[in-house]
């Protein structure tokens, strides 16, 4: 089955990394953190800044793959404080309504950036 390599202008480039990976109808999306094309961090020690670019780039990844939140069927996100979880979900509602994938949530040391406060990876399935 073909890969297809899913790197949408507006979301940060990596030359490392694609920010997704379609196969079939299945998309594994790379770590989101609140960067845009452009600036190293958006949001420094903003966690609500910081979760609105995180999903804002998820946003960019899904649609740029041919899929929407409601596609999601897991996410993994990573925090450094564990007292960030209330907002974060506040900002998750926002953009995935009542669709509620399987989630795991993490409180990590440190993150990729030292000023990042928060990444979240995904698998979507679409129909």
């Amino acid at each position: 089955m073909p890969k297809q390599s899913i790197d949408p202008p507006n979301t940060p480039p990596s030359p490392l990394y694609s920010q997704a990976i379609k196969v079939g109808n299945m998309i594994f999306i790379s770590g989101q953190v609140a960067r845009d094309k452009d600036n190293p961090v958006v949001g420094k020690g903003d966690i609500v800044a910081q979760a609105e670019k995180v999903y804002e780039n998820m946003g960019e990844v899904l649609k740029a793959a041919g899929a929407t939140f409601k596609d999601v069927v897991k996410m993994t996100t990573y925090m450094v404080n564990p007292e960030d979880m209330g907002k974060i979900r506040e900002v998750r509602t926002r953009y995935f309504g009542n669709h509620r994938p399987a989630a795991t949530g993490l409180v990590v040391k440190r993150l990729a950036h030292p000023d990042f406060l928060m990444e979240m990876e995904a698998i979507a399935v679409i129909e």
